[in-house]
């Protein structure tokens, strides 16, 4: 699966030099992502060229990037140190930093560093993945205002740890031209199945795309109560 996503995304880069146009990703952290990562560097660090991409994070927790928890931290050791890319075209939320004044500062670099449509960012590819409480991006349950809310990014309280996080907002993300979720695991099987049956109240289900598209890349574990 991560292969099989790694070429497409390989694919899409192409395409947009081919144009020569800027191509603009936003990464979730998380556990998962972290074998596509792997491969992207591996397979395409040296066949794309990089230099007409832009990476953002869609979420990072308020840590220093060298932090073990860093979002940024995993994603600079497993793709952005292997891949030849701009140190300009590398977008990091400084988790360091101030929550409330960081959110608005990366906000405003998302802003003059993408495209706009309904008077809101346009990224060409949001990568999500999915907790075992349903939620996505730092985006939780019970959080509605990150969902609905005008912001474009906005800080997030995890609700057991109280940790502070900065997250790209639902409205923003509902604007890409492209989301895919990669969701892996038995433990996300039952909401999955909730969020395809269309009766789930999800952080996860809420993600809906206003004029792009959506890709669900499920193993087999996490679609085993999928109808095939």
């Amino acid at each position: 699966m991560a292969e099989a996503f790694a070429l497409d995304l390989a694919n899409h880069i192409i395409e947009a030099e081919k144009k020569h146009l800027s191509y603009t990703i936003a990464f979730s952290g998380g556990s998962t992502p972290q074998l596509f990562f792997s491969v992207l560097a591996e397979k395409y660090g040296k066949s794309v060229n990089w230099n007409h991409v832009q990476i953002f994070s869609v979420d990072e927790r308020c840590v220093p990037p060298d932090d073990s928890g860093s979002n940024y931290g995993m994603m600079n050791r497993l793709l952005v140190k292997k891949i030849s890319i701009p140190d300009t075209n590398i977008h990091r939320i400084r988790g360091e930093e101030d929550p409330e004044s960081e959110a608005v500062r990366y906000s405003e670099e998302i802003v003059r560093n993408t495209r706009s449509l309904n008077d809101l960012p346009v990224f060409d590819q949001i990568i999500l993945g999915m907790g075992e409480d349903g939620h996505t991006a730092s985006i939780f349950p019970g959080h509605k205002y990150l969902l609905i809310g005008e912001k474009i990014c906005d800080v997030a309280v995890h609700p057991v740890s109280g940790q502070k996080r900065i997250t790209i907002t639902g409205k923003v993300i509902n604007n890409a031209d492209s989301i895919t979720f990669i969701i892996t695991g038995r433990s996300k099987a039952r909401i999955i199945e909730q969020i395809f049956k269309n009766n789930a109240k999800f952080p996860a289900s809420f993600i809906i795309p206003r004029h792009g598209k959506i890709t669900w890349l499920l193993d087999e574990n996490a679609g085993r109560f999928l109808k095939r």
